[in-house]
Order: C-alpha cells, then structure tokens, then sequence
C-alpha cells in the first residue's frame, strides 16, 4: 500500500458516489439476484465507474466485485468493491447504506473506505494509520464489558440457522441492541458510537472494507473464533470498538 494507493481509493470513492446519487429515491430498474437480494442500475453504475479507473491506473492488480465477479484472480493485489452496501435501505430511500472499497495485500486488508455518497461521510483507513473521518481522526470509544455495550446488526434474519442461537445467547449479554444500518454500523463503531457488530453470512466484499476502518480507530476485527479476517475467512464476523470486547463475544458465542 502506497500514499497513491489512498489518493486513489478517494476518487474510486469520489467517481461511485457521482453514478449512485442520480439514482437516489429516484425511478429505476430493480433486479433480483440468484440469492434473493435486490440489484439496482445503481450497483452496476458505481461498480463499472470504480472498475474503469482500477483498469486504467493499476491495471496489475486484480479485482473483486460484488456485481461483475473477480478479475486477475492471482494477482498479489486485489481491490475489493461492494458498490453499495445496503441495498434494501438504498431502495427505501434511506442514506444509511455505503461504498465499500479496500485493497487486499496478501489476502489482508490493508486499505478500505465506507463512503456515504448522499450525506458526504467517509471514513477512510489504512494499516498503520489512524482512521480518518471526513479527513479527521476519529477513535472508538471505552466499553470494558458487554452489559454495558450497545450492539448493532443489520437484522435477525441475515444469521445462518445454525448461528441464530449463539447471536441470540450474545444479544442477551448486550445492554442494547440496535437493528438495521449494515456498514454504517461499522463506521458508528469507528467514531465511537457503537460498540459491538456481530453478522454472519457476510461476503469478502461485505467485510474487506470494514476492517482496516475499524481497526485504524482503535478498534478490532475478527471472525467468530476471534481470528484475523482474511479474504479465506467464512464471513462471521465480529468488530469491536473496545478490543476487550472481542474475547468476551467469542466466548459467549461459542458457549
């Protein structure tokens, strides 16, 4: 990862919020993918904008995208995108979905954005560095203990069956829990806002992104068993504003 690197993903960010907000609460196709999620042309636009600036400025590395599949797949390099995070809140008019970009090297991400085209909120972080808000720094914030954390997920029925129970025996530890958000929730655990995330079923595109974001802020992410995320990891995954929390979620979620 390189300081281009992180001007770049800024105007990948910059040219995927110019395609989606056209589109915003505005009259559009909807498709239904083979998984039962919506697609809209706004996916596809803000995906096939990202995917042209990568061919012309690092055309070596490869790509992995939610809506046109992966590109120079053993390219050491691998830029992942999820145009839009949240497509169900993009469709009902609610700005609470988000762009996720974020650089895989090694299979780690290194490099990730959550960029928010119509409220202009981005959060941008980078191995090393400290995450950046709007070009600010930001930090999670203290929770020494699940009763006194808040908890966000983006809804109940996105937990496989067999992982319902546990999540259901974590909510119980929680002092709140808040529904809905998707990636926003991450980026709420970055500014110090939330506490906890727990999901399951997420797709290396829905998480890439995230974990650079949240750890830059003093955060940490990890899946279920509480090891680093990588793009092999089966998409359970906690994060976690107070690194303290980590052990304390696993151990609930694997009691």
């Amino acid at each position: 990862m390189t300081d281009d690197d992180i001007q770049l993903i800024g105007r990948l960010a910059d040219a995927a919020g110019a395609a989606i907000r056209p589109f915003f609460r505005a009259r559009f196709t909807i498709e239904t993918k083979a998984d039962a999620s919506p697609v809209t042309q706004a996916d596809r636009a803000a995906e096939t904008a990202i995917r042209a600036i990568l061919e012309q400025e690092r055309p070596q590395d490869g790509i992995i995208g939610e809506e046109y599949g992966v590109t120079r797949e053993e390219a050491p390099r691998q830029w992942v995108i999820d145009p839009i995070d949240g497509t169900r809140a993009f469709l009902a008019g609610r700005p609470l979905f988000g762009t996720l970009i974020a650089l895989l090297e090694e299979d780690r991400p290194v490099l990730g954005v959550i960029d928010q085209p119509i409220s202009g909120e981005r959060w941008l972080g980078a191995k090393g560095r400290p995450t950046l808000f709007n070009g600010a720094p930001v930090k999670t914030r203290a929770c020494a203990t699940l009763a006194a954390g808040h908890m966000a997920t983006t809804g109940p029925y996105l937990f496989a069956p067999e992982d319902q129970p546990a999540f259901d025996r974590l909510r119980g530890e929680m002092r709140d829990t808040i529904w809905g958000g998707d990636c926003y929730n991450y980026a709420l655990v970055a500014s110090g806002h939330v506490d906890l995330v727990v999901e399951s079923w997420l797709k290396l595109y829905d998480f890439a992104a995230l974990v650079p974001v949240v750890e830059g802020a003093g955060g940490r992410m990890t899946d279920w068993q509480g090891q680093p995320l990588d793009r092999h990891s089966d998409g359970r995954v906690i994060a976690a504003g107070d690194p303290a929390l980590i052990e304390q979620a696993v151990t609930v979620l694997a009691s």
